[in-house]
């Protein structure tokens, strides 16, 4: 079987001139470029998620828009399918398992935004499909999060996200660890 790259919603909405900018957008996103690279040079499968928001009222994701857009960092090439999705969980209504399943991939390694939303659920689902998920941590990124009137800081969100992600459901590793292992 094989291991297949998962790139979620690395989207120009999400940068520094975006509707919704998230810390460590940038950083995040040239590990993700990392990881492509490297499985498009090993000939490895690469799908990409694409988040289109069609709920009324929304402010970002919208069809047909720049900022809904994937970003040049992760472009999409040649053969690898970009799915469309309009939920948190990337197997929902998207064709990803039949995807996955037609490149014999049972191993998926995850990278994209936001860590606490479309990353977290994703991961989850997949894991529930008895897929192996790896997730580079350092090639996620996320906001800042209100509870109550406290301000959850994008790190700590991130951070807490990651460790709970981190048993049972996946790797969580950085980039060049999850590269080291993939040989």
């Amino acid at each position: 079987m094989s291991t297949a790259l998962l790139i979620i919603d690395l989207q120009n909405d999400y940068f520094p001139d975006g509707s919704l900018p998230l810390a460590g957008i940038e950083e995040a996103a040239a590990r993700a470029a990392e990881l492509l690279a490297a499985f498009r040079a090993a000939g490895r499968p690469v799908v990409h998620l694409q988040h289109l928001s069609i709920r009324p009222g929304s402010t970002f994701f919208l069809p047909d828009t720049h900022g809904a857009e994937i970003h040049a960092a992760v472009a999409p090439a040649g053969n690898e399918p970009v799915l469309r999705k309009h939920f948190p969980n990337g197997f929902r209504e998207t064709g990803l398992q039949e995807i996955l399943a037609a490149h014999g991939a049972d191993r998926l390694l995850v990278c994209g935004a936001m860590s606490h939303l479309c990353i977290d659920t994703t991961v989850r689902a997949a894991f529930d499909l008895g897929l192996r998920v790896s997730v580079a941590h350092d090639a996620c990124a996320t906001r800042d999060l209100r509870f109550g009137e406290r301000t959850v800081a994008a790190a700590d969100v991130h951070a807490s996200f990651m460790a709970a992600l981190a048993a049972p459901f996946a790797r969580v590793a950085t980039t060049a660890e999850l590269l080291q292992a993939l040989g």
